[in-house]
This record gives structure tokens, sequence and C-alpha cells, in this order.
């Protein structure tokens, strides 16, 4: 017996789209679970789920939504709903993966219900808007962005090609096992190039304990991605060696992982090892990119696309009190790490970056507003000494195995 899709659109301006689609996807053997999020009219296609409950679960009446006929209203509302209800069915094994076509208003609801989704689970969005920057649906999740070519709005010589292909896809993944491999415990760690030397020392000596490591790099992105999993309940330690995302929240660089960062280990209480690492630094692209407002700073030219900016005693005491104040949510076992010498390669005597009274700045709001039960190492080197590494490595490894 196949596997179930869930189709999840508007039906009632998409009807003749996903008669089509689901045509496809049974064609090879598997089922289909049509989710209605239309509103303004009668739907073109009998749902299996109808846009009442979508709207049930978002806790609006459909029927207001209906007469008010305001689109805006209307895509908010059943995106609120998809992303709770989805979920739900996943849970209760009504589909196994999902698959939506639309435009933008398309696009925005049913990617809103695949980024509610575990991991892993087929999600694949045939969508006007890829191919253009699609982070804002995407987010960290694991959605397949199909460019639709033309808009989704019949079936033609184009869209007939496009569609059929993009059902292959999502049945493709259906049918895909994944071939077993050594699923050891996992940690996550944070790194940038600045601190690659620290990582990959840390990497190995926790590798060796037995665990298996996947590194983020903070572009952003890779901390979003990193929190995202340290939250689903997928992570055993956290090695959150490389901080800098929040250099960048703080006073406006091109790489910010948003507030949240360093939130999830804290709220769900997995160990984690923390240091300020690369907080010396802001990121922006090239250097003609780097707002006016700074031009008296000190910057490095990490390469012709990448322009460094570093960050001062008044800042790095701000970033102090933010990491202290996120580490304070703590219910688990957490331990911050100090390199007294240098955050960054480039943070060290001699160096660009290097600048005691910043960094001092930062130890001493760590010192004022750090939560008395967790402990402050301070240790005499740079952070890409071996003895840093090893200090990390072995202190997660400590939390970790009392936390068992």
């Amino acid at each position: 017996m196949g596997k179930t899709t869930a189709l999840l659109g508007a039906l009632d301006t998409k009807g003749a789209e996903y008669r089509f689609v689901k045509q496809c996807i049974e064609a090879r053997g598997h089922q289909t679970l049509l989710i209605d999020v239309g509103v303004l009219d009668p739907p073109l296609l009998e749902p299996d789920i109808s846009r009442g409950e979508v709207a049930k679960a978002a806790g609006v009446d459909l029927q207001a939504l209906v007469v008010g006929r305001d689109r805006g209203q209307a895509v908010a509302a059943m995106s609120r709903g998809a992303a709770r209800l989805v979920p739900r069915l996943h849970a209760e094994g009504r589909f196994d993966g999902i698959m939506a076509l639309g435009g933008g208003g398309g696009s925005s609801v049913a990617c809103a219900a695949m980024r509610a989704l575990p991991l892993g689970v087929p999600k694949v969005m045939v969508s006007t808007v890829a191919g253009t920057d699609v982070s804002g649906y995407v987010d960290v999740a694991d959605i397949v962005m199909v460019p639709s070519i033309v808009d989704v709005a019949g079936i033609n010589r184009i869209s007939r090609e496009i569609f059929a292909k993009a059902a292959g896809a999502v049945c493709g993944m259906l049918e895909t096992e994944v071939p077993p491999g050594e699923d050891r415990p996992l940690i996550v760690a944070s790194m940038f190039g600045n601190t690659t030397v620290c990582v990959e020392a840390a990497k190995r000596i926790l590798e060796e304990a037995g665990y298996e490591v996947l590194v983020f790099h903070c572009t952003g992105n890779g901390g979003r991605t990193m929190e995202s999993l340290v939250a689903a309940g997928r992570i055993a330690g956290v090695a959150d060696i490389t901080t800098t995302e929040w250099a960048d929240e703080l006073v406006g660089g091109v790489l910010s992982a948003g507030p949240e960062r360093l939130t999830a280990a804290a709220r769900h209480g997995v160990p984690a090892i923390v240091t300020p690492a690369c907080m010396d630094m802001v990121n922006f692209w090239a250097p003609e990119t780097v707002p006016e407002k700074f031009t008296d700073r000190r910057f490095y030219p990490h390469n012709p696309n990448i322009t460094l900016m570093r960050t001062t005693p008044e800042e790095c005491a701000q970033l102090g009190r933010i990491m202290a104040e996120r580490l304070g949510e703590s219910t688990g076992p957490v331990s911050v790490l100090f390199p007294l010498r240098g955050l960054s390669m480039i943070d060290a005597r001699g160096e660009p970056f290097w600048w005691p009274e910043a960094d001092q700045a930062l130890l001493q709001a760590l010192k004022d507003h750090l939560r008395d039960d967790i402990p402050l190492i301070e240790m005499d080197c740079n952070v890409n000494e071996p003895e840093f590494s090893r200090c990390c490595a072995e202190t997660l490894l400590k939390m970790m195995a009392q936390n068992v």
C-alpha cells in the first residue's frame, strides 16, 4: 500500500490544478489527503479536510471571513490554522508528506504549515515566488521550493510538466528508504572562520567520546537552524562556541540569527557550554555596504565580500549582559568559558581586533549579570589554543554525563 501526501491549497481557485496533481500522485500507487484553505468561494474539488476545520484551528469564524471578503485577513487566518492543524494531522498518522501549489498568498499559507512539521517529512512547494529570496517562506525548514515558471492558473503545456514532476518528487521522497547508519548521540556546535581551529579540535574530542557532532556556520540561518534542532529535542548537548550572531543582532550586522539565539538549550534543559567567541566582530558585506554611521570604526576585510567591524567596549558590555540574561533562563546544566587572550583569530595580541578593554567589558558584564549557579570559567589563552578546545569538550562531556 502506498503512502499519503497531504495536498494543501485554496480549492476555490486552484481546483483544476489540485485535481491534476492528485491524479499524478494516485497514478503512482499513493493516496492523497486534500486540505482546503480557500475562503472566498465554494471549493471546486471536494476536500478531505474542510476549510471550516482549518479556520476552527485558527480560532476564527469562517463565515465572518467569507462575509468580510478581505483576502489579507483570510490568508493570515488560514496560515495560523494550517500551522496548528497540519502538524496534528501528521501526528495522527493521516499523511506522510505534503505538497502545495500557489502564488504569494498560497505559498505563505502552505509554507506556514510546512514549517510546523518535523524535519524529514517530505515538503514540496510549487510556487511563483520560488527563484526569488524565499527565506521568509522557508526559514530553517527542509522545504523544497519548485519554481512554477508560469502562474498557477490552469493546466497548460508548461504547468502540466512542472506539476507532474513536482508530484513525482514528493512521491520519490516518500518511496525512498534512508539507509541505516551509525546513529550516535548528537551534539551541535557553532563555528565561524575565526573559530575553526577551536571547534575542529573540540569536535575530535567529542567524536572520540562516542558522539556525532553537527557543525553550524554562524551566518544567521545557521544559528537559527541549530536552535530549531535543539528545540525539537534531537540533541544531547550543545557546544555553542561561536556566538557572533548576537553581535550582528545588537549592532545591525548582516548575519543576525534574531533575538531567540541562545534560548533553545536554556529553555529545553539541554546541557550546553557557551563562549563569547567572535563577539569581537560584526559582519557586513563588501566595504561599500557598511552604513555611513560606522565610518570611524575599526574594520578588517575578511574577504572581498565580507567586511568585519570590531565591537566597542560599550557594545561588548551590552553583549555580556544579553548573554547572561539568555543563559539565565537555563533549566539544565550550562557553563560559560571565557578565553582571556582573545575571542577570535584576529582578536589576539598583535592582530587587528586585539582590544583588551573591549573583551574585559564583556567579561565584567558576564560577572555582573550571570546567574550565581552558572559557572564562568576564565582561561588564560586565546579561543583557538588547544587547551581552550579541550576544556570546552571536556566540560560538555562532564555535564552530559551528570545529566543522564
